[in-house]
């Protein structure tokens, strides 16, 4: 009886690491563009399909096509915001530099910066007035004038019925004109369209 009762407190000690140890995430590494849909929330997937498609439709536009031959030159052009207008939280400052990223890329267009970078930039120059040397300091008033804005907004459309939630999202992009306010191509995306089922509840 006496050894049953000292061995007790060791099994207890082994029952709470085996919880312990049983309780912890299993964690995979998965390739990048690997398409995973856990939560039937917005996610990495959905912004590279739609970033994928609204770019590929603004650098087919006969308009941006027929902007540059009569300019002769590469339109400049300076990513705004996209606003979240829908019902859950979506980091779309991703969504911006995806656009900036593939508008670089395809070689037709020159982004500018803008946001934060832009401010951080114009900050550094003018401490180089103060602090550096003349001939390295950058010069002032030499910045690129953009000559259009992107802009866009992402919305939701949520059905549910019981257990069973559709949610469809609807991203739009606009490109303006800055001087005219005149819109030069006119884009939206609404592939991503998710049907979630929730398990039943178990009392």
């Amino acid at each position: 009886m006496k050894r049953s009762f000292a061995a007790a407190p060791v099994c207890m000690v082994i029952l709470v690491l085996l919880a312990a140890c049983s309780s912890n995430p299993k964690v995979s590494r998965v390739d990048a563009d690997t398409r995973t849909d856990l939560s039937g929330y917005w996610n990495n997937t959905d912004v590279t399909i739609v970033c994928d498609s609204l770019i590929a439709s603004f650098l087919k536009s006969p308009r941006v096509a027929e902007f540059i031959a009569r300019k002769g030159e590469l339109p400049i052009i300076l990513v705004g915001s996209f606003r979240n207008e829908s019902d859950e939280h979506i980091d779309t400052a991703i969504i911006t530099t995806i656009m900036e990223q593939a508008i670089f890329d395809s070689g037709k267009a020159l982004p500018v910066a803008g946001g934060v970078s832009r401010g951080e930039l114009r900050t550094e120059r003018a401490e180089q007035q103060s602090y550096a040397s003349e001939d390295t300091a950058a010069a002032l008033a030499n910045e690129l004038g953009a000559d259009f804005l992107l802009t866009g907004t992402v919305r939701t459309i949520v059905d549910q019925a019981g257990k069973t939630t559709t949610r469809t999202y609807y991203v739009s992009a606009e490109l303006s004109d800055i001087e005219s306010t005149a819109r030069l191509w006119m884009g939206q995306n609404n592939e991503i369209k998710k049907v979630i089922v929730r398990p039943s509840t178990k009392l």
